[in-house]
């Protein structure tokens, strides 16, 4: 039996492959079986970890261009210069909670699925770069120019796990500075008073940097590959069609059905709802995005100071 795939609400969905699917596996009423990639709690944290994200980029972009004509209006819309920096500490603790959310994930799933830190950070599973990375890298490069197949990515790409690693820097530095500037009065009790200027230097010029990755080479990234385009909504639903997880993440895909661990994966679809609210909360986060990204280019070219 061939497997099928078609054009629904811009979004494939796709029948199972027979042949793919480990021996044993229950197909009956379950024509559509989906790829479960992500737990609730780890897509709960991305939509918190967006908002807030899109949040501190609104409101510290706008302090720090406040001079634009673009900045002045939005400030209004937010209340005020003086509102847009409340905002902006109230997201500040929103994201710094989902970051510490997450290493408690972290260290429950040490505790239940590998013993030891040891064991996770060289897992296969691991976010950290490894071997095979470097190995992709240079196959993805070979790819692109015409030289070689497409590389069998695994659980995660080399660009994921760069990704995941510029929360850590971010949350470090701008966390940091960013708490230098809320606290001034009693840091600078430790610290000498120059520390202040470095420290909003820093944080701003961090924060402009790590805004014009995301919504430029992470949006890229996630969404605007051609495979991907206009919108991969995984991270927010959790699941993508096995045959969408077959080609894109071939190494994964050969080592569950060899395992015999595919089954306990697939889930039914969400209902057509379902997606299409995620599209609207993806496509309004889009567009927040690329608008932020325009207004400051547009800041920095015709009125920087």
């Amino acid at each position: 039996m061939k497997a099928k795939r078609r054009k629904v609400n811009n979004s494939v969905e796709s029948t199972i492959d027979v042949k793919a699917v480990p021996a044993g596996t229950n197909l009956k009423g379950k024509s559509k079986l989906q790829f479960q990639r992500f737990t609730r709690l780890n897509r709960v944290l991305h939509i918190l970890m967006i908002v807030s994200f899109i949040s501190l980029a609104l409101t510290g972009m706008t302090l720090k261009f406040s001079y634009t004509g673009w900045a002045v209006v939005l400030s209004h819309l937010l209340g005020g210069f003086e509102s847009a920096g409340y905002i902006h500490r109230f997201f500040a603790v929103v994201m710094v909670s989902v970051f510490i959310t997450h290493l408690v994930d972290l260290t429950r799933l040490k505790k239940r699925e590998y013993a030891s830190w040891k064991k996770l950070i060289l897992s296969k599973d691991s976010m950290l770069f490894n071997k095979k990375d470097l190995q992709d890298i240079i196959g993805t490069l070979k790819w692109f120019l015409g030289f070689g197949k497409r590389p069998q990515y695994g659980r995660w790409t080399y660009w994921e796990k760069f990704d995941y690693f510029a929360v850590f820097w971010g949350i470090f530095v701008i966390g940091s500075t960013g708490i230098t500037l809320w606290f001034p009065v009693l840091l600078t009790n430790i610290l000498p008073g120059w520390a202040i200027n470095v420290a909003t230097i820093i944080h701003s010029d961090e924060a402009l940097l790590a805004t014009g990755f995301i919504f430029t080479i992470h949006f890229f990234n996630t969404h605007l590959r051609p495979e991907k385009f206009p919108m991969d909504i995984v991270i927010f639903s959790g699941r993508v069609p096995l045959e969408e997880f077959k080609i894109d993440r071939p190494a994964e895909y050969k080592e569950l059905v060899e395992k015999g661990e595919l089954e306990k994966y697939l889930v039914e679809p969400y209902p057509a709802i379902v997606i299409r609210s995620i599209k609207v909360f993806g496509w309004i986060a889009l567009s927040i995005g690329f608008s932020i990204v325009v207004w400051i280019i547009y800041a920095m070219i015709f009125a920087y100071r």
